[in-house]
């Protein structure tokens, strides 16, 4: 009997996995066609966005509060928000140009949000090791002291963005307020979330109020993994899990609102 659901639950997830790659394969097609360099956009384009801002940052001497290299200090802070910040910006809005193909039943709302999650968390993952071995390869970056420490920081804001996408996207089913005001919203959040300050230099009154932003956290495990005994990290991990596994209910709840409310054209 055990083997049996087993095997019905592999099955089930086999089809799934069909249907997301599916899906995936066609954002790509659609996002990047088949001219120039392609798909090869999905991670060209946060490594452009990321290697500008280092750029800019260092010919303005930006002060971050520390004596961190300026080319790590940077990647480490920007190459997290497009993580966060990309994924939610891809998902609002997502359901109404695929309603077509809600006609087939193994196509649900969960798996076109899922479609775009794992495009926009792999550009932007791909994008920020690639630069990571590009700069050290140059001597612009040392190698980092801890790389587990590192993943666990990048999944860590990988799972808030992911979650909050979901909850955005299946919220802007029922209201374009929604897309309109997450865009000021994202760019108002940016000097907030930790990308451009070590929470350590920021007064001690500060630090305990910043750290209630959960991207800080994760950004701040992200450097410690880096920087190692350099830098100060300060972090909340309970918190930041809390803050993801709340978010990641009130997305799931979404996603059922909208399942039983869209109609498919």
């Amino acid at each position: 009997m055990a083997l049996s659901q087993l095997s019905a639950i592999g099955r089930s997830a086999s089809v799934q996995w069909r249907v997301i790659h599916a899906l995936l394969m066609r954002e790509i097609l659609t996002r990047y066609g088949r001219h120039n360099i392609g798909f090869l956009w999905l991670f060209v384009e946060p490594m452009l966005f990321t290697t500008g801002v280092t750029i800019l940052w260092t010919l303005a001497k930006s002060v971050h509060g520390s004596n961190l290299p300026i080319v790590a200090f940077a990647l480490t802070g920007y190459s997290a928000v497009l993580l966060w910040r990309n994924m939610p910006a891809r998902c609002i809005g997502a359901i109404e140009p695929n309603l077509s193909l809600m006609y087939h039943r193994n196509v649900r709302v969960i798996d076109i949000f899922l479609a775009r999650l794992i495009l926009e968390g792999g550009g932007a993952t791909i994008s920020f090791v690639t630069l990571s071995l590009f700069y050290i390869s140059i001597g612009w970056l040392e190698p980092p002291e801890d790389v587990m420490t590192i993943v666990a920081g990048w999944l860590s804001i990988a799972w808030f963005g992911a979650s909050l996408a979901v909850f955005l996207g299946a919220l802007s089913e029922k209201s374009e307020l929604v897309e309109k005001i997450w865009h000021p919203l994202s760019y108002l959040t940016f000097p907030l979330s930790g990308a451009a300050f070590m929470v350590d230099a920021l007064p001690p009154e500060a630090q305990r109020y910043v750290l209630y932003v959960p991207m800080v956290n994760g950004v701040e495990l992200v450097r410690e993994g880096y920087f190692g005994a350099h830098i100060r990290a300060h972090y909340d991990i309970p918190y930041l899990i809390g803050c993801c596994a709340v978010l990641t209910l009130l997305a799931l709840a979404q996603v059922a609102v909208a399942n039983r409310e869209i109609t498919p054209e």
